[in-house]
């Protein structure tokens, strides 16, 4: 498969290179997944891809284009050179464009080390459809739930090569296997809902059906008869869940497009203090069996553990080549593309230091406030890092969860919230986001 991949990527270089271009880089994505959904125990919905992609950039002085096609033939790969060299001697000029200096390109290719792919033989309809159907009536055997509004299993295999005018040549292949279940309580203006899935790379470490459908039904039960929460300032728990999702914003202000454009509430914090003392962010691209791991970003450039912050102080941007250059620093080898656009800065696989208290630990502790397990909506400035989101999960009540909650907004700025973090200690490792249950002091809670 994969020499098909580089054959393709060879083609488009030599393609290129004949239409007058003076550097290119190309990419080849060859993909198969299988979703099945079921509902009442019988197939609801089956779908199945399959396809190569492509994707083509030219360079002429410090001008750039980007096409792509799903066509493979060599006329097709002829064509999109030809426009694509047209499109770039019409573009402006953009001084941070560029491919990597040869000398810097990762000289370690072979990803087998990072198991990013299952080596057993890919699940058939049939097996998805058996483990669909095992979750839903697992669901549905739990009291209380009315209805399984989805249950679903997936598979995909996809194989990428990437290759430049500069000699790099590398590519590798991930598999993805996943379930999901959505259960329901109650019925009419009272109904509740709740979900739970897993995804992994290895059929064998996946969750059984029965633990998925159960785990969503109890979750949908747990919610039933929700009120609003008081309005006032109360400390708040993230759920591991959706604790992420704070991790995500300092992830997103440290984007080298962002500091570039000056857009981000983190532009001038670099060595400054974002998160209490002895907390850190790690970013790890080689942690095996999972999702966002690789040995060399999207430019060719090598990956390495770096930390982007450290005791609690800001120690890095993530950058690809361009933003570099705009900002006059190194590339910290985090450039993602996909066959339609040039590369962009991406992070891989982070974890935030874990506390020493479990979740419940925590719920004991706030004393009396509200644990998030779901989030919707959101009015984020990206300047000035001033949150509000709609939220909603249980009341906490002399720590104990005392009730159900829903139609609440919780509203703070990032920079104080983030400083008032306490982690739990239940992180799940095999994510590429490692972010345990976070509680926030003194978040503006807008409830009844």
């Amino acid at each position: 498969m994969t020499q098909t991949l580089a054959a393709l990527t060879e083609m488009m270089l030599a393609a290129a290179r004949k239409a007058g271009a003076e550097a290119a880089d190309t990419l080849a994505v060859e993909g198969t997944s299988v979703s099945i959904d079921v509902r009442s125990g019988k197939l609801e919905h089956a779908e199945r891809s399959e396809g190569v992609d492509i994707g083509l950039r030219v360079i002429i002085g410090k001008r750039q284009a980007c096409v792509s096609s799903s066509d493979t033939r060599p006329e097709t790969i002829d064509q999109m050179a030809e426009r694509a060299v047209a499109m770039a001697r019409l573009a402006p000029e953009d001084p941070t464009n560029g491919l990597a200096d040869a000398a810097a390109l990762a000289s370690e290719r072979d990803v087998s080390r990072l198991e990013l792919s299952d080596p057993t033989a890919d699940p058939d309809p049939a097996m998805l459809q058996a483990d669909a159907a095992r979750a839903e009536a697992a669901a549905l055997a739990i009291k209380g739930v009315s209805q399984v509004q989805s249950a679903s299993a997936a598979f995909g295999r996809r194989a990428v090569w990437l290759a430049a005018s500069n000699g790099f040549s590398a590519g590798y292949e991930r598999s993805d296997r996943s379930i999901s279940c959505v259960a329901i309580t109650g019925t009419g203006t009272g109904m509740e809902r709740d979900y739970d899935f897993d995804s992994r790379i290895f059929q064998a470490d996946l969750r059984t059906p029965e633990d998925i459908g159960t785990s969503a039904a109890e979750r949908a039960i747990a919610r039933a008869a929700p009120r609003k929460p008081k309005t006032g300032a109360y400390p708040v728990l993230f759920d591991e869940r959706i604790a992420n999702s704070l991790i995500g914003h300092i992830l997103q202000a440290i984007n080298g497009t962002m500091i570039g454009r000056g857009s981000s509430w983190l532009r001038s914090a670099m060595g400054a203090q974002i998160l209490p003392k002895g907390l850190s962010i790690i970013e790890n691209p080689h942690r095996p069996r999972t999702s966002a791991s690789r040995l060399f970003d999207a430019e060719g450039l090598p990956t390495v553990p770096r930390a982007i912050v450290e005791d609690g102080i800001l120690k890095t941007w993530t950058l690809d080549l361009a933003t570099a250059r705009r900002l006059g620093l190194e590339s910290t080898a985090n450039a993602a593309r996909g066959t339609t656009a040039p590369p962009s800065p991406a992070a891989t696989n982070i974890a935030l230091t874990q506390g020493n208290k479990s979740r419940d630990q925590l719920i004991t502790e706030m004393g009396t406030g509200l644990l998030i397990t779901s989030m919707i909506g959101s009015t984020i400035n990206p300047n000035t890092g001033d949150y509000s989101r709609g939220a909603s999960g249980f009341w906490v009540e002399n720590g104990e969860i005392a009730y159900p909650v829903n139609e609440c907004t919780v509203a703070g700025n990032l920079r104080d919230m983030l400083m008032r973090i306490t982690p739990a200690n239940d992180g799940r490792a095999h994510l590429s986001r490692v972010v345990p249950s976070l509680l926030v002091e003194g978040l503006t809670l807008a409830g009844e």
